[in-house]
Parts: C-alpha cells; sequence; structure tokens
C-alpha cells in the first residue's frame, strides 16, 4: 500500500475501534495500541515511521492548545503548587531515579546514557489518562491536576533530554548552566506565548463577525506559536500553553455562542483524531523495535523495563502523597498561603498517583535520538534505549491503562 492509503487505512481502523470500545466498555486508547501492535506484525505491512519533528509539530500543539483553552484559569491557579510540582521537580526526580536504576541495572549503560533514558522516560502523558477515565467519575480537582501537570511537564522533560543527550555527544554538564537554561526557556515561552495571545485577541477583535475566519485563525495559531518559539528556541510547550489561557479568557467575554460551539465542534473532531492515531502509532512502533534488539536480549530488555516502570511509579507515588502532606501541613500552620480547594485527599492522591503513564512525548524524543555523535561514531546503545522506552510506554498504557477505571470506581466508591 502507498502512504497514504496507509494512513486512510489506519483511521478507518481507529475510528472503528473507537466505537466498539464503547460498547464494550474498554478504555478506547487500551483498545488502539493493541491494535497498533496488531497490525505491526501483519507480515508485509509497510514500516510507518514516526517523525518526531511531525509529532512535535503537528500533534503536540492542538492537544496541548485544546488542554489549556478548556481548563479553568482559575482552578489551575488554585492548584499551581501541585502542578508545578509534578510537572518540574517530579520530572527531574524521576529522571534521575530511573537513571539510577538503569546505570546498575543494565549492562554497558553509562551515566549519560542513563540520564537519556530517564529524560525520555520523566514525562507523564496525561493524555492518555483522561482518554482511559473520560465517562468515569473523576473528581474536578483531579482532572485539573493531570491536565495541568501535562501542559508544562513536557517542557521539563524535553530540557532534561537536551542536556542528557549533550553529555553522551561529550559536552560538559554545569548545573548552574543547565539551570539558567532551563529558566531562559521557559521565561521566553511564556514571553512569546503571551505575545501571540494578546496578537490573535487583536485579530479577533477585527474578523469576529466572519465565522470561518475567526474559526482559521483559532485552528492555525497553535501551529504558528509553536513554531515561532522554537526558532527563537525558547519552549514551544510553555508558549502554546500560555496562548491557550489567554485566548481562553478572551472568548469568555468576547465569542458569540455560535462561535464558540463551531470552534468547540472542530476542535473535537481535530482532537479525537489526533488521540486516537497517537495510540495506534504508539502500538505499531513495537513490533518495528523488537527488530533491532538481539532476540537473546529481548527478555532481559523487557524486564529491565518493567523494573523501570515500577521504580517510576513508587517515585511518583511517594512524590504525590509527600505533595498531600506538604500541602495540609502548609495549611494547618497558616504560614504559608494555601486554599483549602488545594488539599489533596487519599483518593485524589491514589489517582492521580497511579495515572502517570507515559506516551507520544516519550516515544517521540526516543525515536529522536541522532544516529551518531559529534566524532561519527554511533550513538551508543540507541536500539536498547529506544526499545526498553517504547516497552515502558507500553506497560504503563495497559498495565495502569486497564487499572485506573477499576481503581477510580474502587476509591469513588468508597468516599461516597
Amino acid at each position: 500500500m502507498e502512504n497514504y492509503s496507509i494512513v486512510i487505512f489506519i483511521m478507518a481502523i481507529m475510528i472503528g475501534l473507537s466505537a466498539l470500545a464503547d460498547r464494550i466498555r474498554l478504555p478506547y486508547p487500551v483498545l488502539l495500541i493493541t491494535a497498533g501492535i496488531i497490525i505491526g506484525f501483519i507480515p508485509n505491512m509497510p514500516e510507518v515511521e514516526i517523525n518526531p519533528e511531525v509529532i512535535f509539530l503537528i500533534f503536540l500543539p492542538p492537544l496541548l492548545y485544546d488542554a489549556a483553552f478548556n481548563i479553568s484559569y482559575k482552578d489551575f491557579r488554585t492548584h499551581l503548587n501541585t502542578i508545578s510540582t509534578l510537572a518540574v521537580g517530579l520530572v527531574f526526580l524521576t529522571a534521575t531515579g530511573i537513571a539510577l536504576i538503569a546505570h546498575y541495572l543494565i549492562p554497558g549503560m553509562s551515566w549519560p546514557l542513563a540520564f537519556v533514558l530517564g529524560a525520555i522516560l520523566s514525562a507523564t502523558d496525561a493524555v492518555a489518562a483522561i482518554g482511559i477515565t473520560k465517562g468515569l467519575d473523576l473528581s474536578h480537582k483531579t482532572a485539573t491536576i493531570l491536565e495541568g501537570e501535562s501542559l508544562i511537564n513536557d517542557a521539563s522533560a524535553l530540557v532534561a533530554y537536551r542536556f542528557a543527550v549533550a553529555a553522551v555527544t561529550g559536552a560538559t554538564f554545569v548545573l548552574w548552566e543547565a539551570s539558567l537554561t532551563f529558566l531562559i526557556l521557559m521565561a521566553g515561552g511564556f514571553l512569546v506565548g503571551f505575545i501571540m495571545s494578546k496578537l490573535l485577541a487583536f485579530i479577533l477583535k477585527y474578523v469576529k463577525n466572519n465565522n470561518l475566519v475567526t474559526i482559521g485563525f483559532i485552528l492555525l495559531m497553535p501551529f504558528v506559536t509553536y513554531r515561532m518559539a522554537e526558532e527563537l528556541q525558547v519552549s514551544g510547550v510553555i508558549a502554546v500553553v500560555i496562548l491557550g489561557l489567554g485566548i481562553s479568557r478572551y472568548s469568555r467575554n468576547v465569542f458569540p455562542n455560535q462561535i464558540k460551539e463551531q470552534s468547540k465542534s472542530i476542535w473535537d473532531i481535530i482532537i479525537f483524531l489526533l488521540n486516537g492515531l497517537i495510540f495506534i502509532l504508539i502500538g505499531l512502533q513495537f513490533p518495528y523495535v523488537l527488530r533491532n534488539i538481539d532476540e537473546t536480549q529481548i527478555v532481559p530488555y523487557v524486564g529491565y523495563a518493567l523494573i523501570i516502570t515500577i521504580v517510576a511509579l513508587i517515585i511518583r507515588m511517594a512524590r504525590v502523597f509527600l505533595q498531600k502532606v506538604n500541602l495540609q501541613r502548609g495549611f494547618n500552620s497558616k504560614k504559608v498561603h494555601i486554599l483549602e480547594d488545594a488539599l489533596l485527599d487519599f483518593q485524589s492522591s491514589l489517582i492521580i498517583s497511579w495515572s502517570g503513564m507515559r506516551g507520544i512525548v516519550s516515544l517521540a524524543i526516543a525515536l529522536g535520538l541522532p544516529h551518531k555523535i559529534e566524532n561519527g561514531l554511533a550513538f551508543p546503545m540507541r536500539n536498547e534505549i529506544i526499545f526498553i522506552s517504547v516497552t515502558v510506554v507500553l506497560f504503563t498504557l495497559l498495565g495502569q491503562g486497564l487499572t485506573l477505571p477499576w481503581l477510580v470506581k474502587l476509591v469513588t466508591r468508597k468516599s461516597s
């Protein structure tokens, strides 16, 4: 089949399985990933390569913009302490924890390579968590924290990944330099997003009577904003998030209901298609990366991936419950301004902890590993790192994905 025929075939499968998932009461991300794995093993099936640049430009901006646009700014600000703890602190903590395990567990895994693997798997994918818990009684607080975390943690993971890869290629890691670069990337992304949101608001003010033009600008601007930020070498992720938050506040006061409904319908279709394609593509990659690993090493590396999955889950649970304790302690002491609504209960903490699935960003940056380093030699253990990364993504999406709905129902039933 030609490439375009494969895309049409995959989309048809994706739409059909999404409908089937509702009937059999199985989370559609799990069903789509399983289907992707099966399709990948079809004899003579052409390989569907994922271009990381395409993922970051085509998939990431609309997903981030939609999440930022629909999240409540007030709720986001209320839970900013928890969101920033998970999206920044936990990302670097997870990267370090995975690196520590990988270095001592996997033969030949140097410290720089271990940190590359840790950075790849440090960010969670709340898109998967929200997709899996769709239709369940997920509290508004839990959903806000998960979505807010996903809006920021990709930026943290990409910065950690950049410095880890640089260390492999021979660059010297300097903590203060890395910290300064991180702050510049975040601040620069914030500035670009703020300026672009003001620019879009100015444009929409003059074209708001033309529904098609208005919606066209809204659809186009996330891609333009992301690309502009990346060209300026600042965080495109943060830029798109700030754009979404800014236009969300602007639209509530200015947009007529007709435009809001039309825009929402179009975005719902786009996000549905993108999410479905993402989960099938994740499944499709496993048969291909499997072929690049020595058969005698498959079982050990699957074992390493399982251990890393468990370690990442333990680190996340420990940090979430520590955050619960810290918030309660700060609220009781009255020395820190913490609202009662920002406090975490046991049920929310457990669900947030178990929602640490890895997804498309981990897959994209793993596949984006350079083939060679600066001296012309092959990037060390590239195939092994990609295999472990894809396997961990599958473990989290299938393992936690299948059990998360059960967990949500269990804790919801006990709390009622």
